[in-house]
């Protein structure tokens, strides 16, 4: 199975429209994870054309943003594994919340894979035995307005590859 992950896609109030290279990046995929900051269902319907699509609810989404792809969390089995999304997961830990603490407030228990937005920093880091993916922005990498970053996972026979794709 291969997934597309995108987050903090901020259209059209910071950029008009989605970059092509986010659809190229994108074909072949099974499924695309939005981890929130979507802005316009618009972007949903775009990438939904490519592979199925499901959304974390932003921080910066409003209220009237309704759809049916759309929740607060998702929670996923993949060739048994677990996978939560949610825009915003405290990591590294701030001092007030642990991990676990947070993987039970947003997905109601422990995950092997947490996908999460907000900060427009990519990464892909194992912590605590759990894989921590930040797709960044295809559209605001880091805050700065330029080609930014979407992400992958590849999951074959209980094995998991993680990547950042930088976009161009």
């Amino acid at each position: 199975m291969r997934i597309g992950l995108i987050s903090d896609t901020h259209i059209p109030r910071d950029v008009k429209t989605l970059p092509p290279q986010v659809t190229e990046a994108f074909q072949g995929v099974d499924l695309i994870l939005h981890a929130g900051d979507i802005y316009e269902l618009a972007v949903l319907d775009e990438l939904e054309r490519v592979a199925p699509v499901l959304a974390a609810r932003g921080n910066g989404d409003s209220a009237k943003l309704e759809d049916r792809r759309i929740k607060e969390s998702h929670v996923l089995d993949l060739d048994g594994l677990r996978l939560g999304m949610s825009h915003a997961v405290e990591y590294p830990e701030p001092p007030w919340c642990t991990l676990e603490k947070a993987m039970e407030r947003e997905f109601g228990g422990p995950v092997d894979i947490i996908v999460s937005g907000d900060t427009h920093v990519a990464i892909v880091e194992s912590y605590k035995g759990i894989l921590i993916i930040n797709p960044g922005s295809p559209t605001l990498p880091n805050g700065m307005y330029q080609l930014g970053t979407v992400g992958l996972i590849e999951i074959c026979d209980g094995r998991l590859e993680a990547s950042v794709i930088q976009l161009r």
